[in-house]
Parts: C-alpha cells; sequence; structure tokens
C-alpha cells in the first residue's frame, strides 16, 4: 500500500466500558458485556464509512485484578457483537499501564495511557488512518484528551460517568450526546463538511 494515497480512511475510535458496552469495572467475563443503548444503530449507520478501533485503559493488569492474557475472551466477544450486525472492529488497542500499579512491569508513566493519545496514534500508523477524518467518543474528559491530542474531533458520552471534570486545554468536547445512536448521526450529518 501507498502510503500517500492510503492515509485518507477516517475510523471511529470508542471507548470501552461506559461508552460502547456497560461499565463493569474490571469486567474480563464474556457473558456480562452488552452494548450501550443506542450501539447497534450506530454501527448500522457508520459501518459504510469508517473503520471500528477500541481504545481502552485497563489498569486492572497493572494492579494485578487480572492477566492480559485474560483480554482475549472479552476482545473476542467484542469482535463477535460487532459482526452480529454486520459490521467489524477492525483493532481493539489497550493499556496495561497504571503509575500506582501492584505489578512491576506494568507500574510505571506511559503515553498509551488515556488521556495520553499514543494508542490512537499507533492504531493510525498500523491501519493507514487518518486522525483528522476520525472520531474519539469517549464518557469521560480522558477520552475526549486523547482524541484531541490525536487530531481527531471528540464526542463526549454524556451519561454520569465523568467525576472530575478537571479542565484543560484538550478536554473540551466537539459534541456532547446521550447515547452512541445519536453520536452517530451528529458524525454522518458531518461527513459534508471539509477537513
Amino acid at each position: 500500500m501507498a502510503i500517500g494515497t492510503e492515509f485518507h480512511k477516517g475510523a471511529i475510535f470508542f471507548d470501552k466500558d461506559g461508552t460502547l458496552v456497560e461499565n463493569i469495572p474490571y469486567n474480563i467475563d464474556p457473558n456480562k458485556i452488552s452494548f450501550t443503548p443506542g450501539t447497534d444503530r450506530a454501527l448500522a449507520l457508520l459501518k459504510e464509512f469508517y473503520q471500528f478501533h477500541v481504545v481502552s485503559n485497563q489498569a486492572g493488569i497493572a494492579l494485578g485484578m487480572f492477566e492480559e492474557e485474560d483480554l482475549a475472551p472479552v476482545k473476542k466477544r467484542i469482535r463477535e457483537m460487532f459482526s452480529e450486525f454486520g459490521a467489524e472492529l477492525k483493532d481493539f488497542h489497550y493499556c496495561p499501564h497504571h503509575p500506582e500499579g501492584n505489578i512491576s512491569s506494568y507500574t510505571f508513566e506511559c503515553d498509551c495511557r488515556k488521556p495520553g493519545s499514543l494508542m490512537l496514534e499507533t492504531a493510525a500508523q498500523i491501519h493507514y488512518i487518518n486522525l483528522n477524518a476520525s472520531w474519539m467518543i469517549g464518557d469521560i474528559l480522558d477520552d475526549v484528551e486523547a482524541g484531541k491530542r490525536a487530531g481527531c474531533r471528540t464526542i463526549f458520552l454524556d451519561v454520569g460517568n465523568e467525576t472530575e471534570w478537571l479542565p484543560g486545554e484538550f478536554r473540551v468536547p466537539d459534541y456532547i450526546v446521550n447515547n452512541l445512536e445519536e453520536a452517530a448521526l451528529l458524525i454522518l450529518s458531518n461527513r459534508s463538511i471539509k477537513i
């Protein structure tokens, strides 16, 4: 693939817990995973136009609550859920680190843990994504900041999961919605805007 012609694809980057799937802290049981309201409709609306990616902080690994390999059935289940609606989850990106972790090999400051943007930037390199044509959707302002730092437009899912409301240059979302179907309709309405 010639990079000059392939870095044009847009992607939708979904935060996982509380955005794409119901928020069950540190859950690794695939049987407890379910989409948040409006996700099925959002996938149907957007699947022809964008790649789909998950970008998720998985601090439970650093905190010793589960091991990295325990995410495999979680990723498999979410891929299956996408395919049930005729959509493809292109990739599942996660950060296993936390500066206050219990597992020394994962306990440090990193650039991949949101609000850092490395997960999105790495996805762009691997999958030839144009970040300026992409969207980050999340339920806390760390998601918004990660998306803004990467050059994406951002949507904040206002479902009550943000508790700190720390201000910052990159922490003001482009849009605020109540569910992923609203987010999808908004994204489609913006497709005519030149980037």
